[in-house]
């Protein structure tokens, strides 16, 4: 479980592929506080410490996360926003993240908003996924708040810090980013499908 509050970048320094897997190594600052078998957070993608060396640390991803990610695009050099899992009793300053993507988007406009960046992603709409305003999203790991919704966009605005201590420094236009919808919506969704 994850709050969507990213701790630091990451950097992607080797990729490796075994059979259908993909194992990713990245040099970050919190290496030395992680261990074997600990779950950490990769762009929102929860993924399994193998392998710790220096400052440096392997996750593995699998066939079904490399479908349905933009973790099998990281290229060597790329950043990646790395989380922890949460500790219980801890204060929870994002929202309930469970590091399980649920689809890809695409950043469809970027503009400047005096003083923050607001960012527009499009979707392919199934029905089980939903954003309202005001509702909680995370994109590429981040907890956000949706500013704009419609029925296969939203948009959300990004305050100088996060885009500066995140990947959203790094989108385009076109940029293919995680995105893991509000658990407590996505419930809500499934529950209305059955009537």
């Amino acid at each position: 479980m994850f709050t969507g509050i990213i701790e630091t970048l990451g950097v992607v320094t080797n990729l490796e592929r075994e059979q259908e897997n993909l194992h990713i190594t990245v040099k970050s600052e919190i290496t030395s506080e992680l261990k074997i078998d600990q779950s950490v957070a990769h762009n929102g993608v929860c993924l399994t410490v193998i392998n710790i060396e220096g400052n440096e640390y392997v996750v593995t991803a699998i066939k079904e996360t490399l479908d349905k990610t933009n973790i099998g695009e990281l290229k060597i050099g790329d950043n990646v926003n790395l989380e922890r899992a949460m500790k219980l009793g801890a204060r929870l300053d994002g929202h309930i993240v469970q590091g399980h993507v649920d689809k890809t988007g695409k950043c469809t406009n970027i503009k400047d908003d005096n003083g923050s960046t607001v960012f527009t992603f499009s979707y392919e709409f199934d029905g089980s996924n939903v954003t309202i305003e005001k509702g909680s999203i995370t994109i590429n790991g981040v907890s956000l708040t949706v500013v704009n919704s419609k029925k296969n966009q939203f948009s959300v605005a990004i305050i100088p810090y996060t885009f500066e201590h995140t990947t959203f420094k790094n989108f385009e236009v076109g940029s293919k980013v995680n995105l893991e919808f509000d658990v407590i919506g996505k419930y809500v969704a499934r529950l209305t499908q059955f009537k």
